[in-house]
């Protein structure tokens, strides 16, 4: 079942418009919420006009603790965070105020007559918060004397803003938000801290969702702002960006400017590596933000290459821009352009083609496990094979002859790519500087007529997720698809979880769901041993069905379901009622 071409089961109800977007939730008494943002990048705000008679708030009107960063690197400067700016603002788009009304139209109007001072300020220039140093600078130096050959670069690694077609978007009831979020369980620990709130006060659900790819998996300051605005009203809220507003609001991703430099002997074999590079976090450090500029980013220079010796400085700056955080990679594509870029510079000063000198310097396959000079080690990996693969997929070779007699012009180009998805294990993440835990958890629940539901700490926005993880215990127990339903994006049914992003949904969540249903096979055989009058550790299960080992004496999966609902002579004092089971699943290391 695993890998089968399966009908998706989730694309009826979404292609029939019956999807719950968070646009789709209404709830009566509700109240629609505007936002007045900065129209300065740096700026003191003395005063704030609210509106009379108008339902609108400044952010002197809420009694919150700060956003916090996900994230804590050693030395790391973070300045305050509130939900709605104070006494100053530090880029465009940053809310100073929110207006609520009983139509999107009226709380739009109140909002254009809040009237703000601002106090222009110089512009932030290069202040520092986090440097960031791996390798070994005297072994790069060495390097770099010895070396035949040097390449050196400089790049920029421009910024730039995600659109997923839903707008980020939220509704907070007393005691519930609602919002379109990659990681639910994590967004509520950041609002019930910000408001002193214990977890179990706050239900958080994000539903279907339109697109995530990252920069939806962060803390934002609506989440806050409408939980407090709820509770304080005692009514419904609702807020939807607009396209506009999102380019100002939503993290950003990337902005790095890089010097690298690359030593290589004769051959053309790297020696050194040496890589400098400004890390533009924006104006405050977001959720992921100094974790995804700083150890992810240089955790992943070496590459697919063997460089006896690399040294990497990151330096993450503020300025008054939107913040960064992840998006689409995450660190792992910045890496990959510093490493590729030198790579085709290199070839083309030793007047060999772009492909040798990659074939040249691959870590071998004999060599793995690889402890790479800058601190991961790759367990296993056979980079030619996959490079020779690619090139004979598209004829390579015959480029040259396509580019000589095609009507357009043609341009081609090589790139081997390292990533680290799953992320992450807790253990490194914490020695990364993770203020949480990067673990998923699975809960699997059996009915007594014999079907399934699973409620996982993973996130579906697109992924298909309702398909896979069904075929995932459709393989272990033997249950038909149509028998299996998956549950994710509530904190209320799930009470604790990581998310989705980084690429950890199978190899994490999956993971999880799989150990969850190795616990519910073996309490199985336990049921199916009582049923059968054998030992348990006689008993075999494939295919949906308990066997005793060697005979036709059996019983459906479905019939152990049932039975353990009806414990009649139960031994209960060893053998609890019931077939559900939980598991948690804390990877040993990155995924590639």
């Amino acid at each position: 079942m695993i890998g089968e071409p399966v009908r998706r089961v989730e694309d009826q109800r979404l292609l029939t418009g019956c999807g719950r977007f968070i646009d789709d939730l209404s709830f009566p008494g509700m109240l629609y919420c505007a936002l007045v943002r900065s129209s300065h990048p740096h700026a003191r705000v003395p005063n704030v006009s609210l509106p009379r008679g108008a339902i609108a708030f400044s952010g002197r009107d809420m009694e919150v603790g700060p956003m916090r960063a996900g994230w804590q690197l050693p030395g790391m400067v973070e300045p305050p965070r509130w939900a709605l700016a104070r006494d100053r603002v530090r880029h465009v788009g940053e809310p100073v105020a929110a207006v609520f009304a009983e139509t999107p139209q009226l709380a739009q109007d109140a909002a254009e007559a809040v009237e703000v001072d601002y106090e222009p300020l110089p512009l932030i220039e290069d202040e520092t918060c986090f440097r960031l140093s791996r390798g070994d600078a005297a072994a790069v130096d060495a390097a770099f004397a010895a070396a035949a050959y040097r390449v050196d670069l400089d790049l920029v690694n421009n910024r730039l803003c995600g659109a997923a077609i839903e707008a980020r978007g939220a509704i907070a009831t007393p005691d519930t938000l609602y919002c379109s979020t990659q990681t639910p369980h994590h967004i509520r620990g950041h609002v019930c801290a910000e408001l002193g709130l214990r977890e179990i006060d706050l239900r958080v659900v994000s539903s279907d969702m339109g697109g995530g790819f990252g920069y939806k998996g962060k803390h934002y300051p609506e989440e806050t702002i409408l939980v407090w605005a709820a509770r304080r009203l005692r009514r419904p809220v609702k807020w939807v960006a607009t396209r506009q507003e999102s380019f100002v609001s939503d993290t950003q991703g990337r902005d790095h400017r890089t010097h690298a430099e690359l030593a290589l002997d004769r051959d053309g074999r790297f020696l050194g590596l040496r890589v400098r590079t400004r890390a533009d976090l924006g104006a405050y450090v977001s959720t992921f933000g100094a974790a995804i500029a700083g150890p992810i980013y240089s955790a992943l220079l070496a590459g697919p290459y063997r460089t006896p010796a690399i040294h990497i400085e990151v330096t993450g700056v503020f300025s008054n821009k939107v913040p960064t955080d992840a998006y689409r990679g995450a660190g792992r594509p910045e890496a990959c352009y510093v490493l590729e870029r030198l790579a085709d510079k290199a070839a083309r000063l030793l007047g060999v083609d772009r492909a040798e000198i990659r074939r040249r310097n691959f870590i071998a396959k004999q060599a793995m496990p690889y402890k790479t000079p800058i601190g991961p080690t790759y367990d296993c990996g056979d980079f030619s094979r996959l490079l020779e693969r690619a090139l004979a997929a598209s004829d390579y070779t015959g480029f040259p002859v396509r580019r000589r007699n095609g009507k357009k012009l043609r341009g081609i180009g090589i790139a081997c790519y390292i990533e680290s998805s799953g992320v992450a294990p807790s253990r490194l993440a914490g020695m990364m500087g993770a203020r949480g835990g990067f673990y998923e958890a699975a809960t699997v629940r059996v009915a007594p007529d014999g079907s399934v539901t699973a409620y996982l700490g993973t996130h579906n926005h697109g992924q298909g997720h309702a398909t896979t993880f069904a075929q995932i215990l459709a393989a272990r127990l033997g249950v038909a698809l149509e028998r299996i339903s998956i549950v994710e994006g509530d904190t209320a049914a799930v009470p604790v979880g990581t998310g989705t992003f980084g690429s950890r949904s199978i190899a994490v969540g999956g993971s999880a769901l799989h150990a969850a249903s190795e616990k519910i096979v073996a309490k199985g055989r336990r049921i199916a041993a009582h049923l059968l009058e054998a030992a348990a550790a006689d008993i075999e299960f494939k295919d949906g069905v308990f066997r005793v080992a060697g005979t036709d004496r059996a019983v459906t999966f479905a019939q152990v379901a049932g039975a353990a609902y009806v414990p009649h002579n139960y031994p209960l004092d060893v053998l609890e009622p019931g077939l559900d089971e939980t598991a948690f699943y804390d990877p040993p290391n990155f995924a590639v």
